[in-house]
């Protein structure tokens, strides 16, 4: 029984946390407020992961370290810098392996399917960001400070995820109202389940053929929006969803008063024109087959507010 730290209790990191105690591992969660799943298996403790110091003192004697934190969408620029450094340094401190929850925002608007080859280049700020990142740890990595390796994900689906979907799509649709998205409704896109995020990480912290690159989260095939909506109401029991695309000035002028509207005028691209993950290299790796999204899709809609 090896000792895993988990940085962040979301989606990603209360599943991560799950997998690994119910194979038998010792799990400790930090988080700022102490929040987490309750587990035998799991401590939750209370701490500012920005503090590297204290940070490294719960790394100490862990076999990996899992990165699944995810500062407010509108302050990425000042707290995920920071909040990074910490983590690498405390898994260079303890010696374990750092894995880190990570996503497609660092390529950039792109033509054709995004594969771990993919150039980094973003021009917004958000993932210019985390381009940076995963830069500044590869170069730890390979000056033999560091173990590293990230999973890349698109918009996810599960219990408690947050995106365009979920936000604006469903809970009107479902409700039986007009739903407005600003996207192209028929695009098709990608849709990442988190338990299929967790799997992954727990398979690429443990097998050192995953160090020192990139993996994509087995995903299911593409859905646009309009599908994948559909598709909630018809498993919810719903009428077919009534769905309009919002035109991108409605949104620009929906930032001047919501900061996190704000930010979805960067990311437009994704939702505007294809957006397709290829997560071949993961699959075959290490022989994880995505979760149908019918399933994925189930356990969202059961866990959207009523």
């Amino acid at each position: 029984m090896s000792l895993h730290v988990i940085v962040g209790a979301g989606p990603v990191g209360t599943a991560t946390a799950l997998l690994l105690a119910e194979r038998g591992e010792r799990v400790r969660l930090v988080t700022r407020r102490g929040t987490g799943p309750e587990h035998p298996a799991v401590e939750r403790v209370t701490a500012d992961a920005t503090d590297a110091g204290r940070l490294a003192e719960l790394a100490e004697g862990a076999a990996a370290l899992y990165n699944c934190a995810a500062p407010p969408y509108h302050r990425w620029a000042a707290e995920w810098p920071p909040l990074a450094a910490a983590v690498l340094g405390a898994a260079e401190s303890a010696g374990a392996v750092l894995a880190t929850t990570s996503n497609l925002y660092g390529y950039g608007p792109v033509d054709g399917a995004m594969t771990e080859r993919t150039p980094l280049r973003a021009t917004g700020v958000k993932g210019r960001v985390r381009a940076r990142l995963w830069e500044e740890a590869l170069a730890a990595h390979e000056a033999g400070r560091v173990r590293v390796t990230e999973v890349r994900g698109s918009d996810y689906l599960g219990a408690g995820t947050l995106s365009l979907l979920t936000a604006a799509a469903l809970p009107a649709a479902l409700a039986g109202r007009r739903a407005r998205v600003p996207a192209d409704l028929d695009a098709p896109h990608s849709w990442t389940y988190v338990g299929d995020v967790a799997r992954t990480l727990v398979a690429v912290a443990a097998d050192e053929r995953a160090w020192g690159r990139p993996w994509h989260v087995p995903t299911a095939p593409p859905r646009s929006i309009r599908g994948l909506t559909t598709l909630a109401c018809s498993i919810a029991g719903a009428p077919t969803p009534r769905l309009a695309a919002m035109p991108r000035p409605v949104l620009w002028l929906g930032g001047l008063f919501d900061p996190l509207v704000r930010e979805l005028r960067e990311t437009q691209y994704q939702f505007r024109r294809p957006f397709v993950l290829d997560s071949t290299a993961a699959t075959e790796t290490f022989a994880i087959t995505p979760t149908p999204i019918e399933d994925s899709l189930a356990e969202t809609v059961q866990a959207l507010p009523r």
